[in-house]
């Protein structure tokens, strides 16, 4: 059983119930899980020689990997794509729908395997990814593939797209599925490739796409079905104005109430977004503990708006964090995007849709970190085995240098609140599983050159339409 050694961390942020960060303390992996958290000043003579691998921690702060709740990875070969960079949400997804019908198989995983190796690079260690357009022989195993290759926990949701702009939805006919053959491939998917052991690697969602894009029916028998399954649902809620306004003259009711009605809330839900989500909605989701995937990057591109973000979590709905799709971003940078959002609950006061207390204090460094690790573990079901540093845990950790230029003055005071206030640094090292997959700051399971020549040939014969 392969072991792990981090010996004498300058700072441990466990993330446990009180938030216990350890100075001077190390860690002990055995096959994948974190046997023992092993305090300052113990013996590691032992340790030491029984370790397979040890990485010095006295420059870092190591805390447990980070967690994406929402990703369109395959978007990564669409950012920055002229028609979309200044426009709303349905217009710019109306310009890139004609694009994506062009996919590939390689395409797929090679985006794929773009968009991990950025989210590993900054510490991300587990990341969900919402895939809901299948042209041209495309299967959802073209994204599993790429987590096989990089090492990368993953939890792959079956999308779909149902009602094309014929019958009122938004995208275009010819990219659309037919709801029977998609809930025939969401059972195949899950028979085939779910884990739900803890630990698992892989783990399927299913994921009909967005109100303005699936139909009633499907959303209600894909329910049924991840239930009878034990598997969990994902969809789009209440992106902006114009997905509540389509949801309140097509279904006369809020996203949240067509959510309820639907069947689509319970602790084994979680919805993107919901940033123009009401009262009465952040109420539900608390009741029925149905989680939230926060966007901010996305949302602040697409002008979508802010999450009520302090609300949702003084309620008591679980709420993470979420890149969101690499064309709406258009980076994939969790850290990042913790301290973005960490950032926009201060400054939210007079732009959600109620009134809301601002300032500083509303979201702490602390807090930020909490999110992205403890927040999307609840929101994607993996309470039990990750977001923290703990004995019984998976060994995902993040490891940041401390002695950089971007860190100077700011970790020798606060380690965790300088990850957070200071520049988003890329990590030193990240471990999934008790494997090493990020060392000294370069992806170890593939060759990032190659890769990345690969993707910028389909990215550009994509845009073409080749």
């Amino acid at each position: 059983m392969p072991t792990l050694l981090i010996e004498c961390a300058r700072c441990l942020a466990t993330q446990d119930d009180a938030g216990t960060e350890l100075r001077g303390a190390s860690v002990w992996v055995r096959d994948g899980w974190i046997e023992a958290v092993l305090p300052e000043g113990t013996d590691l003579t032992l340790y030491r020689q029984q370790a397979d691998e040890r990485i010095d921690a006295s420059n870092h702060v190591v805390v447990p990997g980070l967690i994406n709740t929402h990703h369109h990875m395959v978007q990564s070969l669409t950012r920055a794509v002229p028609g979309g960079q200044n426009a709303e949400l349905f217009t710019w997804l109306q310009s890139l729908y004609p694009i994506w019908a062009g996919l590939t198989p390689d395409m797929v995983t090679t985006s794929h395997q773009v968009a991990m190796a950025e989210l590993l690079l900054s510490g991300c260690t587990t990341s969900s990814d919402h895939h809901y357009i299948y042209p041209n022989g495309t299967r959802l195993e073209d994204s599993i593939a790429a987590a096989h290759s990089i090492g990368m926990r993953f939890v792959a949701t079956r999308g779909a797209m149902t009602v094309g702009e014929s019958q009122g939805g938004l995208p275009p006919d010819r990219v659309v599925e037919r709801e029977e053959e998609v809930l025939r491939d969401m059972q195949r998917l899950v028979e085939t490739w779910h884990d739900p052991q803890a630990g698992a690697m892989l783990q399927i969602g299913l994921a009909p796409c967005s109100p303005f894009s699936v139909g009633e029916s499907l959303m209600i028998e894909s329910a049924r079905l991840a239930r009878s399954l034990g598997v969990r649902l994902h969809t789009h809620l209440a992106e902006n104005d114009h997905d509540v306004a389509y949801t309140r003259e097509k279904f006369q009711c809020t996203p949240t109430e067509y959510a309820e009605r639907l069947g689509w809330v319970g602790d084994d839900v979680w919805h993107a977004h919901c940033v123009r989500i009401d009262e009465a909605g952040i109420g539900l989701f608390a009741r029925t503990r149905t989680g939230v995937a926060h966007c901010p990057c996305s949302n602040m591109r697409l002008g979508s708006g802010i999450l009520p973000l302090r609300r949702l979590i003084d309620a008591g709905a679980p709420v993470g964090l979420g890149v969101d799709g690499s064309a709406s971003n258009d980076g994939a940078h969790l850290l990042g995007e913790a301290r973005q959002a960490m950032l926009l609950a201060r400054v939210s006061k007079g732009l959600e849709p109620f009134g809301c207390d601002h300032g500083p204090a509303q979201m702490t460094p602390h807090d930020a970190l909490r999110l992205a690790t403890r927040g999307g573990a609840q929101v994607l079901g993996r309470s039990h085995d990750l977001g923290r540093i703990q004995a019984g845990y998976c060994a995902d950790l993040a490891l940041f240098r401390l002695d950089t230029v971007a860190m100077a003055g700011g970790a020798v005071h606060d380690p965790v609140g300088a990850l957070l206030l200071c520049a988003s640094a890329n990590a030193d090292h990240t471990v999934v599983h008790g494997r090493r997959v990020v060392r000294d700051g370069h992806l170890t399971t593939l060759d990032v050159g190659p890769l990345v020549e690969r993707h910028n040939r389909h990215a550009v014969a994509l845009a073409r339409g080749d």
